[in-house]
């Protein structure tokens, strides 16, 4: 439920919002990159969570504090999902990110702590890549069933039945598998045990899902997508499960994962994308990608930024609503996306974020302003359907 909006919120929102919608008349910086605002702004803001999404979020932060607004700061912290949803709720953070969606539980301890409605919006899709340091393995073919098995640590060769009957023309190394999970409660886990679990029955029974869970005893763990990449590369034999932007940076190589149609497919953007658009997304942003087929890679997640309604100063508000606006909608942020790997938001998914993301901090005030803030949520959905 939409609570009432500040007359300043409301404001500094429709033109931001106007600006996003436009694309291509916002100013340009010399670089490509182009402010949501003619405004300078002036904030230090911290955020933290899932290391999933962290190089594209580091490469944003950057260009947008040294080339878009240099009066702006903004310091993330790549301490995994479950730390940043912990610390957004605790608000020793101006945001949060995960790859997990805030739950029924997680939105009322918000509530009642902060005394307004916390905020989650989608802003980038990525896949979760099995992934090996033999380039040998480069493209190995693998189903639900066999991920499973290797996880669970019984499937302890690479020339296992499991894995040889799908690679008939593929030479198999000789080698032991040494699984590599992540060791922090992760968002990246997440994705990946819920894909497990949705798919393969005896691991919903065994092992579940979750951002941790109690993994077979043997394997090796290691915190944040690079400590993973690391453990792969330390490990002779080793496989994990890493997102695609630390598979391209560390050099693995990666498996083809058989989708809900039989299909084998490589985790590339456009294969990522494919699964996105298959996603159906309610109002409140809260979904899964599951059941994937035609040319979607079956392994795909999501990242969630979380604020609140209320509760910053004005300027750390409009740094915020101007940050995730801007990373949405400028041509040289967008690039970086498939640059890294990830990929980007639909046009119509992007329409109703951007209009989430002008609610950060609006309930900051007197209740006054809904007219204006219902005028510019019009104004949105105009622009949009040009």
């Amino acid at each position: 439920m939409r609570n009432g909006r500040s007359k300043l919120a409301v404001l500094a929102a429709i033109p931001l919002l106007a600006a996003a919608c436009s694309n291509g008349d916002n100013g340009d910086n010399g670089d490509g990159s182009a402010s949501t605002t003619d405004a300078e702004l002036s904030a230090s803001l911290t955020g933290a969570g899932a290391s999933f999404p962290d190089p594209l979020f580091q490469d944003w932060m950057h260009t947008y504090s040294q080339d878009v607004q240099p009066g702006v700061s903004i310091n993330y912290q790549s301490v995994g999902s479950g730390a940043g949803i912990e610390q957004f709720l605790e608000q020793t953070v101006d945001f949060g990110s995960s790859e997990r969606y805030l739950t029924d539980e997680d939105l009322q301890v918000a509530a009642d702590t902060r005394g307004c409605e916390a905020l989650q919006f989608p802003v980038v899709f990525g896949s979760v890549v099995v992934a090996f340091d033999n380039p040998d393995l480069d493209g190995i073919v693998l189903d639900a069933e066999a991920v499973a098995g290797i996880f669970a640590g019984e499937i302890t060769n690479y020339t296992d039945s499991a894995i040889a009957d799908l690679n008939p023309d593929m030479d198999l190394p000789d080698d032991e598998i040494i699984p590599v999970h992540r060791s922090d409660s992760s968002g990246t886990t997440e994705v990946f045990t819920h894909y497990l679990s949705t798919e393969v029955d005896w691991w919903a029974d065994e092992y579940g899902s979750g951002g941790e869970i109690d993994w077979a005893p043997g394997l090796v763990g290691g915190q944040g997508n690079d400590g993973v990449a690391q453990g792969i590369s330390q490990n002779p034999g080793g496989v994990g499960y890493v997102n695609q932007a630390f598979v391209q940076e560390a050099g693995l190589a990666s498996a083809h994962i058989i989708n809900a149609d039989g299909e084998p497919i490589a985790p590339t953007l456009e294969s990522t994308t494919a699964a996105s658009e298959e996603a159906e997304i309610p109002e409140d942003f809260r979904f899964s990608i599951d059941g994937i087929g035609g040319e979607g890679y079956p392994i795909a997640g999501t990242n969630w930024i979380f604020t609140y309604t209320c509760g910053y100063d004005q300027a750390e508000a409009d740094a915020i609503i101007d940050f995730w606006t801007w990373a949405l909608t400028d041509d040289v942020a967008n690039d970086v996306v498939a640059e890294l790997g990830y990929a980007p938001l639909g046009d119509e998914l992007k329409d109703r974020v951007l209009a989430e993301i002008q609610r950060t901090n609006a309930d900051n005030g007197d209740g006054a302003g809904d007219e204006g803030a219902a005028d510019a949520d019009e104004d949105a959905e105009g622009d949009s359907d040009e």
